[in-house]
């Protein structure tokens, strides 16, 4: 389904402070180095809130040996409560990586409910396999399909998902998108990972073609009518949204 384009009066683009904008905010006194650290201090509590079992802990050190990042604790975390708060029953996930995310989601999810995930990578995805059924979850909760995710999303079934987790190439988040529009059923939530690009996605420097994809992503998302979003500052920046 496309996204529709946006009023006449949105905003075209995304507005990126300048640096002596940013400079002037940065702290100057004692108090307001101190406010920052204890921000800094609450973000670190809120991403350990949620302690992570040793099945997890197993994933990202694969994550780590192969050279993958995964989701931030605090990023899992939110993941799970969000499949939970849609009670999940088809999920699609972009990027299977070593499965740490998607052991998140089958923990949100219902007993019942099966997880898609897709990755170009059979080899990672057999990391995922091993996880997940460290994690306790039977091998029926989890479709694994290796392939690009362009080529494998349009094979899957429209409005047939109740939440859709991108974390694959970055440079294909607006495609990715598109796609999602067409799997989610009404009320269904799509959300994507690393939408912050470690800063980039702010930095009014020249940046590469993923960054300028994530920037048109988040524009689309926020002049979108069809679509009840929000930009949540965990890990590397979830953004999420409700299709109305």
């Amino acid at each position: 389904m496309p996204v529709p384009p946006a009023p006449p009066n949105a905003r075209s683009h995304l507005r990126v402070p300048d640096a002596e904008r940013l400079q002037s905010r940065l702290p100057t006194t004692g108090q307001e180095r101190a406010i920052t650290a204890n921000r800094q201090t609450s973000w670190a509590f809120a991403d350990a809130f949620v302690c992570e079992d040793e099945a997890l802990l197993w994933a990202r050190e694969r994550a780590r040996e192969t050279g993958l990042s995964s989701v931030s604790p605090g990023t899992g975390a939110a993941l799970r409560m969000l499949a939970a708060s849609v009670d999940a029953k088809a999920v699609a996930e972009i990027g299977t990586g070593t499965g740490v995310s998607g052991i998140h989601l089958l923990h949100g999810m219902r007993p019942d409910g099966v997880l898609t995930t897709v990755d170009p990578e059979p080899e990672r995805q057999q990391f995922a396999r091993e996880a997940f059924r460290a994690a306790g979850f039977a091998g029926n909760r989890a479709r694994f399909i290796p392939g690009r995710a362009l080529e494998v999303l349009p094979r899957l079934a429209d409005g047939g998902y109740d939440l859709v987790f991108c974390d694959g190439d970055r440079a294909e988040y607006p495609d990715y998108l598109a796609e999602s529009l067409r799997l989610l059923r009404p009320g269904g939530l799509v959300c994507f990972e690393g939408v912050f690009a470690e800063g980039r996605t702010v930095d009014s420097a020249a940046q590469p073609a993923e960054v300028l994809a994530l920037r048109d992503l988040l524009r689309t998302v926020r002049e979108s009518g069809e679509l009840v979003a929000s930009l949540l500052p965990l890990g590397d920046g979830l953004l999420c949204a409700v299709r109305r």
